[in-house]
């Protein structure tokens, strides 16, 4: 059995979010963690959807891959790593509604002392990755998690990503994360999972 356990929670509509937690799971997974990847449901109607050619295809594709995050999900975890692609500037209502349903946990002090992580992606390259990373701290901070940065941690964070977390910009093409960027979400995986494992061995709540 592992040492740790992580749960990644994200929301995907293209795939470039989805590529960024397939290798944040590599790096949890390289640090010896059981991980459980889920991706959020959408909240719009099927015709809002359809105004996006493609949204619903890549939806139903993901969803056959991924089981929707619960609640159970992150009781189970020893750690959090929620991603998403940004909303004019911040998180996802996709992701925001997964988050607005751990009032159970938090009232019962259930998630206090895990450790807590966050990525994301963007179309543009000004277009509010590191804006829409610190909004997630918020909820992280008040379920009670322990937020673990990127920082400079590492020699890839020189190169892409934010201290913040992993971040992508897909330049309005949906184009996949670059070497670089994965780089940095693997390291990402091991320091949120590696923190975790201590945070456990210490009892921490």
């Amino acid at each position: 059995m592992a040492d740790v356990k992580v749960l990644i929670a994200f929301y995907s509509r293209t795939g470039v979010t989805e590529a960024l937690a397939a290798a944040i799971a590599e790096g949890a997974e390289a640090e010896g963690a059981e991980v459980r990847r889920r991706r959020a449901r959408e909240v719009v109607s099927a015709e809002v959807m359809a105004l996006a050619p493609g949204w619903a295809e890549a939806a139903q594709a993901m969803n056959a891959r991924y089981d929707a995050p619960t609640a159970a999900d992150a009781e189970w975890a020893d750690a959090l790593v929620m991603g998403t692609p940004t909303r004019f500037g911040a998180i996802s209502s996709e992701l925001k509604a997964y988050i607005d349903g751990l009032g159970g946990l938090w009232v019962q002090g259930k998630l206090n002392g895990k450790a807590g992580g966050v990525f994301c992606s963007t179309s543009t390259t000004h277009g509010g990755n590191e804006s829409t990373l610190l909004s997630m701290y918020n909820p992280l901070a008040h379920l009670g998690f322990i937020i673990v940065p990127t920082g400079y941690a590492d020699p890839s964070l020189y190169k892409a990503g934010t201290p913040y977390g992993a971040s992508s910009v897909s330049h309005n093409e949906a184009s996949p994360p670059t070497a670089d960027d994965l780089d940095v979400a693997r390291f990402q995986g091991r320091r949120v999972a590696a923190v975790a494992k201590a945070l456990k061995a210490a009892g921490v709540k």
